[in-house]
């Protein structure tokens, strides 16, 4: 049954995954609230109510308000998860939590369903720079604690499309655009998994519509590192050549996966990039089992819509690739690997 005319509490939705959740709603002919600081994107959305406060002690704004439903994608400290469950519990009549893959214990089996163990923190912490898996798997146990009868989990993977701040996803797109030689990593047959944003928002305003509990990785399709860059390449004109770099000489090199080779990983468990910084992968990081959501309405559109949509949206917003401000190789230690791998071949 669907529930209709739903009043929506947002925490945060002026990031990148917020907006598309806030128009998707909003499209559906909900009411929508938003709570957060007041700082990032304040021109988004003049016709929603805004209540300003922060998640770490400054809840005040939300107190004697009701609401149908609760989406928190900014419960990235258990404590905060806490407090505003707490606050809400009783004013809300469903939490939905937005967690990530990286709340998993670790990425050491491929298709790796929603029962796979939850990842624990090793000491008492709030260092999401070095915990951000962990403490997001905290604050789910925070949330089935206060809502057991009443909560959605989502865990993302990686999300791209058009808004990303991250560039992740992007960077292939505007290299691929650029044209020339490069470097691809590892080989063509390595997973790739990624989700368009706009589908995520789309299958968040779906599970709140049908009232659909539980948890579940929202996750894309499993494809690969190949049929990704080949995909970009079928969107653009320019002229473009792949010369697949071998994971261990890229490791030898200092090449960092998922920052200087962004959502890369090779299927191995015994692969550990250097300076990495606590961020982990292995056979499973870029291939989790999607079943779940998808049997719960998750769709997802075609590689080429996210890539042109990705690449359309960079060129309106930016002027250029500034390599000082965005992930992946610069153009002169590309050239540098790709004639080092050249020359020892």
């Amino acid at each position: 049954m669907i529930q209709e005319s739903l009043r929506i509490l947002i925490l945060g939705g002026t990031g990148f995954i917020g907006p598309h959740m806030v128009r998707r709603a909003l499209a559906h002919g909900h009411t929508v609230t938003l709570f957060n600081r007041g700082r990032t994107n304040t021109h988004l959305f003049p016709q929603v109510e805004r209540l300003v406060g922060d998640r770490n002690g400054q809840l005040d704004a939300l107190r004697g308000r009701e609401w149908d439903v609760v989406v928190d994608n900014t419960g990235y400290v258990p404590r905060w998860v806490r407090d505003t469950a707490e606050l809400l519990k009783g004013s809300v009549g469903r939490y939905f939590y937005t967690s990530t893959i990286d709340a998993y214990r670790d990425y050491h089996t491929p298709n790796i369903t929603e029962y796979y163990p939850l990842a624990t923190l090793p000491e008492p912490s709030e260092d999401t720079s070095r915990y951000y898996g962990q403490l997001n798997a905290e604050g789910e146990r925070v949330v089935r604690e206060i809502f057991p009868d009443d909560f959605t989990i989502m865990r993302p993977g990686w999300i791209v499309g058009p808004g990303d701040n991250n560039h992740l996803f992007t960077y292939w797109v505007v290299r691929v655009d650029r044209g020339g030689e490069i470097l691809a990593p590892g080989t063509p047959d390595d997973p790739y998994q990624v989700i368009d944003v706009r589908d995520l928002a789309d299958w968040v305003i779906h599970t709140i519509e049908h009232a659909i509990g539980g948890n579940y990785n929202a996750v894309g399709p499993v494809s690969t590192m190949g049929e990704t860059l080949y995909g970009i390449r079928a969107v653009t004109s320019s002229a473009v050549s792949f010369t697949w770099v071998d994971a261990d000489f890229l490791w030898e090199r200092g090449v960092r996966p998922y920052v200087d080779m962004p959502i890369w990983w090779p299927p191995r468990n015994d692969y550990a990039g250097p300076s990495m910084g606590g961020i982990g992968g292995g056979v499973g990081a870029l291939n989790l089992d999607g079943t779940r959501a998808r049997g719960k309405g998750l769709t997802h559109r075609a590689l080429a819509d996210t890539a042109r949509d990705t690449l359309n949206w960079y060129r309106d917003t930016f002027d250029d690739w500034p390599e000082d401000r965005r992930p992946g190789l610069t153009a002169a230690r590309e050239s540098e690997l790709l004639r080092e791998w050249h020359a020892r071949s």
